[in-house]
């Protein structure tokens, strides 16, 4: 299922939407709806959607704003305007598609069949990259270098269990039961550590795929780590992370 967040100003939009949603596309769910700028940068916080259908001119501003609000799109885009002039500038932010209303109910289902295959093809590019990561865990000798302001440590990657963000810091927890707090987002390190069996399970934790002891279903589900920390998993990443755990066991 697509979950999916619909942000406009005009109430009988957003109802028509729905409506249009289920009938012609049943592979959506509509996780939830927005109405402004700022109420759809907070849904979004919170729902973690996979499609966003958004319009272009509201009451505090623009779709764009929106976009342009956030560290990271990582969400397939429809945008759904009452005008014409800004197709080249919604396409600079890869826009699934651009749909004029009246809504044609056609070109909807299109562009949300499109948007389906596109977040299935990035998710089969993940997969394949996490399995090839847990092929190469045990060749793996790498070491990584934290700096703090009291020390700086030499760690072998497998000793690292998982980190946490906190705002523009990282908590780093290890096998050896050290809780090492540096200075770089945990950002920066999924994107240093990404190719090293490591995964961004939730906005804010990153695991050591080696150091799962178990996957809780309860609450949404939680894995629980070799150190017993209990790591929530976003909703979005739930089936992900059930499917990496099958290729795990195979």
């Amino acid at each position: 299922m697509l979950r999916t967040l619909i942000v406009d100003d005009e109430d009988h939009m957003r109802d028509s939407l729905v409506k249009l949603l289920a009938k012609h596309c049943p592979q959506v769910e509509v996780a939830g709806k927005a109405s402004s700028v700022a109420t759809g940068i907070k849904a979004l916080q919170e729902l973690h959607p996979d499609l966003v259908l958004l319009d272009i001119q509201m009451s505090d501003g623009t779709g764009f704003d929106l976009l342009n609000s956030l560290p990271v799109i990582d969400f397939k885009v429809i945008f759904i305007t009452a005008f014409d002039q800004y197709a080249l500038q919604a396409f600079r932010f890869s826009a699934v598609d651009y749909l004029l209303k009246p809504v044609n109910p056609e070109l909807l289902a299109e562009a949300v069949e499109r948007a389906g295959q596109l977040i299935q093809e990035h998710h089969n590019i993940q997969m394949q990259a996490l399995q090839e990561n847990l092929r190469n865990i045990e060749r793996q000798n790498k070491k990584i270098i934290l700096k703090t302001t009291e020390n700086i440590y030499l760690l072998d990657l497998n000793n690292i269990i998982s980190c946490e963000s906190d705002n523009n810091y990282t908590c780093v927890y290890t096998s050896d039961g050290e809780k090492i707090l540096v200075s770089k987002t945990l950002k920066e390190y999924d994107n240093l550590l990404a190719g090293c069996g490591f995964y961004r399970v939730h906005k804010s934790y990153l695991i050591n795929l080696a150091h799962i002891k178990r996957f809780e279903k309860q609450d949404g589900g939680y894995i629980i780590l070799t150190n017993d920390l209990k790591i929530p998993v976003a909703s979005r990443k739930r089936d992900e992370m059930l499917e990496l755990l099958e290729k795990m066991a195979e």
